[in-house]
């Protein structure tokens, strides 16, 4: 196993299973285990942190949600540069952003061929100008991900509640997205959804809306009303103490998964994903179907989501920025944090004051693991040494089909720690369930810290803590575990 390619190993596993009636639950478990995320879902999962730029008609009229009626002449961010956007959040060790190209006022920051209600009938560029193009274009110019969030609601459009005529409409609006502008690496719906101009609710075409995306952006995930990607359920950027990223999906069929392969299902799990364990063994082993469905957590640097004078001094701390990390990236989660222009069109100088102090406080705290060149051993373990050579691809696990283990480690010398980083080697499987750090204090093992689930990445903070020998017990997996990083910081 030394050196292997989990990547490889990830693509051609599923990642979602059926369960027949009467299976028992040790079958469930293990189908459960050896569930993996697609190349789309891993890719995503690796960034780590992505933004959202809130920025259209509400820029300009103050609100959070447009009513539709505003004056398109209203937009005209006369120093608009998406470069300074995406250098700003680059510089921050960001890896992807979203731009919200139509909010749920309708007002399109692309000139839409099929509404008037978009940059092309405003002042900005004498209607010459497209936002989406300028995002896109800095996103390749710094080698970062781009995405597109297309509100499925739309307070303007008078097909708005019609049924397939709004769908056709909105379909025309996203292959414009998805066709214009290179590569899409995310889209995102959220599921608002008012009462149209004719007193009517619009039943959204989810299922068509995924398939034209599987189609022209295949390596695209859609989030969070789609079948990759979740929404955590709070705009906190807080995530849960147990998050599996496997979570029962009761909509699967057999059918359904014999019309397409994984790369073209466009199921995504029904009923509540909200809920404090979504995925541990008393809610799986009554499923009809498992399925990777990871979560992102939102949040916005600011109080609103769209850029407001009055929140200049309202914007999140360093600090508070890494509480929300360590609660969401540190909780198996991506992170979305919004940082909306301002009405000339630029990133304020705050927020990017606030996002570059985020930044040092992580380099400061994560540079190198005080675990680096220490000695490992565990007796029923393969490749020690792999889940401290700061490779994600190399893991250590356990022999036969072992689910529990001891890593003994011993540092080079004495030193003080008081964050603990984890990580899983997701392209095997989530397994995790429980475990427990210890540390020498010359006389006995001490706890420092407790948790259950691990996934791509889990960060524990605690009271600092000085020794030279530690141990990570895995007191509980679902089956062999693959542990990709073991590594102990120092917060400054």
């Amino acid at each position: 196993m030394t050196g292997i390619s989990t990547l490889a190993l990830g693509q051609s596993a599923h990642n979602y299973v059926t369960i027949s009636p009467g299976e028992s639950e040790q079958a469930i478990i293990a189908k459960a285990a050896n569930i993996t995320p697609s190349p789309r879902q891993l890719r995503w999962q690796q960034l780590e942190l992505t933004a959202f730029f809130h920025f259209g008609i509400n820029t300009f009229t103050g609100n959070e949600w447009g009513t539709g009626k505003e004056d398109t002449k209203l937009f005209n961010p006369t120093r608009l540069d998406a470069r300074q956007w995406v250098r700003s959040v680059k510089d921050a060790g960001i890896k992807q952003v979203i731009i919200t190209a139509k909010h749920h006022d309708g007002f399109c920051l692309w000139p839409s061929k099929y509404t008037e209600h978009s940059v092309k009938n405003s002042p900005w560029k004498n209607g010459k100008g497209d936002v989406v193009k300028e995002v896109a274009d800095a996103c390749k110019e710094y080698h970062i991900g781009f995405g597109v969030y297309l509100s499925p609601w739309d307070r303007n459009s008078p097909l708005y509640g019609s049924g397939d005529d709004y769908n056709n409409y909105f379909v025309n609006q996203l292959t414009e997205l998805l066709t214009q502008y290179g590569r899409v690496d995310e889209v995102w719906f959220d599921g608002a959804n008012g009462e149209g101009p004719n007193g009517k609710k619009q039943v959204y075409d989810f299922d068509r809306w995924y398939k034209l995306i599987r189609k022209l952006q295949p390596s695209a995930v859609i989030a969070i009303m789609g079948p990759d990607v979740r929404w955590v359920g709070t705009e906190s950027g807080y995530g849960r103490e147990t998050e599996w990223s496997v979570v029962p999906a009761n909509n699967l069929n057999q059918e359904q998964i014999e019309a397409g392969s994984q790369h073209d299902l466009a199921f995504k799990p029904q009923g509540d994903m909200t809920g404090s364990n979504l995925g541990g063994r008393e809610r799986i082993r009554n499923a009809k179907g498992l399925v990777w469905y990871p979560a992102e957590a939102d949040v916005s640097i600011r109080p609103g989501w769209f850029f407001h004078d009055s929140q200049n001094d309202k914007v999140k701390s360093p600090e508070k920025l890494m509480d929300i990390y360590y609660s969401s990236v540190g909780k198996n989660c991506v992170l979305l944090l919004n940082i909306p222009p301002d009405k000339d069109g630029l990133i304020n100088e705050n927020d990017i004051k606030s996002l570059n102090g985020w930044k040092k406080l992580r380099d400061d705290t994560f540079g190198t693991s005080l675990l680096k060149g220490a000695s490992a051993e565990c007796n029923n373990g393969v490749n020690m040494q792999q889940a401290l050579d700061d490779k994600y691809a190399t893991y250590f696990t356990t022999r036969d089909k072992d689910s529990t283990a001891t890593i003994t480690m011993q540092l080079k010398k004495s030193a003080t720690f008081d964050v603990l980083s984890l990580q899983e080697n997701i392209a095997i499987g989530q397994r995790v369930e429980k475990f427990v750090f210890e540390y020498w204090d010359g006389q006995t093992w001490k706890q420092a810290t407790e948790g259950t689930t691990i996934g791509y990445k889990r960060l524990l903070r605690f009271p600092a803590v000085t020794a030279q020998k530690v141990r990570l017990k895995i007191e509980s997996s679902r089956l062999n575990p693959a542990i990709s990083t073991i590594a102990l910081y120092k917060q400054p």
